[in-house]
């Protein structure tokens, strides 16, 4: 299984647990059964890497959203930007990577301006992790 194709199982069980609420153990189980899935090691760290970080990740992303409110955006982009801000932040994966691949996931799942609203948004947030981590090298 390719990295794109693990983001997009982490992605869709994201998704899941946007919409229902259930834990994201209880959806992996589900998945497992209903569709016979499996995730990949790299899905898992996302999925539950989101999960455990999600009040720190939607702190961060509301302040990237300029003129929008968390509530108001669609399920799809809000489960794309938290799990790219995970990414972001906890794997290591180049920036323009995770980014990349969140565009391309929101043009096969989101409506349209999606892909458009989350590159800006991501690339709003990858710049503010670049400039605090600049910052702290210079306090070293």
């Amino acid at each position: 299984m390719t990295r794109r194709e693990a983001r997009s199982d982490a992605f869709c069980l994201i998704f899941e647990q946007a919409v229902s609420g259930e834990p994201m153990e209880s959806i992996i189980q589900s998945a497992n059964l209903a569709r016979d899935l499996t995730p990949h090691a790299f899905s898992e760290a996302l999925a539950y890497g989101t999960e455990s970080h999600q009040p720190e990740l939607d702190q961060l992303i509301a302040r990237h959203l300029h003129g929008w409110s968390i509530r108001r955006i669609s399920k799809v982009a809000l489960a794309l930007l938290r799990m790219s801000a995970y990414e972001l932040l906890y794997e290591d994966t180049p920036a323009s990577v995770t980014i990349n691949e969140a565009v391309e996931l929101a043009k096969i799942y989101g409506g349209e301006g999606d892909s458009a609203y989350i590159n800006g948004v991501l690339g709003s947030l990858s710049k503010a992790l670049e400039q605090d981590a600049a910052g702290k090298a210079e306090e070293s």
